[in-house]
């Protein structure tokens, strides 16, 4: 099993507050090619929020983008990441169960990272 955050690069920002400026701000230094899917998502979750007449659909939203973050600001993890969701698609079964266990642990790792460590 491997360690989320063994990347010894650290992370190339702090971590955001999970606020609308700073989410933005670090999605546009991390992962600028999302920001059209930051904003999409954005307009979902305000859209829904209205709907439903609740806030709960933008602290989902925050949450969601706050632990996209938290995977990006560390080069390494998100390298990991990546190839991982890549080997999903593998033809070899044993390829692609270690690939969903990978993506599963470092997504895990970076939501409880989000919700305070």
């Amino acid at each position: 099993m491997t360690t989320p955050y063994a990347d010894g690069n650290g992370p190339v920002i702090p971590r955001p507050e999970l606020t609308l400026p700073a989410l933005r701000e670090a999605v546009a230094t991390v992962a600028p090619s999302r920001l059209p899917e930051f904003f999409e998502d954005l307009q979902k979750a305000f859209v829904r929020a209205g709907d439903e007449d609740s806030v709960v659909p933008i602290r989902i939203f925050y949450r969601q983008w706050g632990v996209v973050v938290e995977i990006e600001r560390h080069p390494e993890t998100a390298r990991r990441l990546h190839t991982a969701e890549q080997a999903i698609n593998d033809p070899d079964p044993t390829v692609r169960e270690r690939a969903v266990q990978e993506a599963g642990e470092i997504v895990r790792a970076a939501h409880r990272e989000v919700a305070g460590g």
